[in-house]
């Protein structure tokens, strides 16, 4: 089996969210709303897009494994979402010809996100420890 299929098999609702965010990312265009004249929208979908998407992996994660590997967690879970970030706001910048850019601030709140869901995690994991 290949580590790909493990992968989709063991998160598959992770995977989901993952690649909604990768396809929502490089999309060129997206149309006007009224929320577009609050203040700071942007942040905020970014706050809640990165924050529940990796609640998800968390979650997952805390139904999947008896015993947590707080290593793996912290890799996987905080470290790789938040250079994946980076990642994409880099494509943005450089590889949407335009249509698209990459902002250190985008940066900063899908970090915040990311960071908001390891909270939830962990309290996750100290609240409802699996026997």
């Amino acid at each position: 089996m290949s580590i790909i299929h493990h992968i989709v098999k063991k998160y598959p609702f992770s995977v989901v969210c993952i690649t909604l965010i990768w396809i929502l990312s490089l999309t060129p265009f997206f149309p006007e709303t009224p929320l577009d004249n609050v203040k700071f929208i942007d942040k905020w979908v970014h706050i809640v897009m990165y924050g529940g998407t990796f609640t998800v992996l968390w979650l997952e994660y805390c139904l999947k494994h008896r015993k947590p590997d707080y290593k793996k967690l912290f890799l996987w879970a905080w470290l790789a979402p938040i250079l994946m970030s980076g990642i994409l706001e880099l494509l943005q910048e450089y590889c949407t010809f335009g249509r698209r850019s990459g902002d250190w601030l985008d940066f900063a709140a899908n970090a915040t996100g990311v960071t908001v869901a390891a909270v939830i995690g962990m309290l996750i994991l100290v609240l409802f420890p699996r026997r």
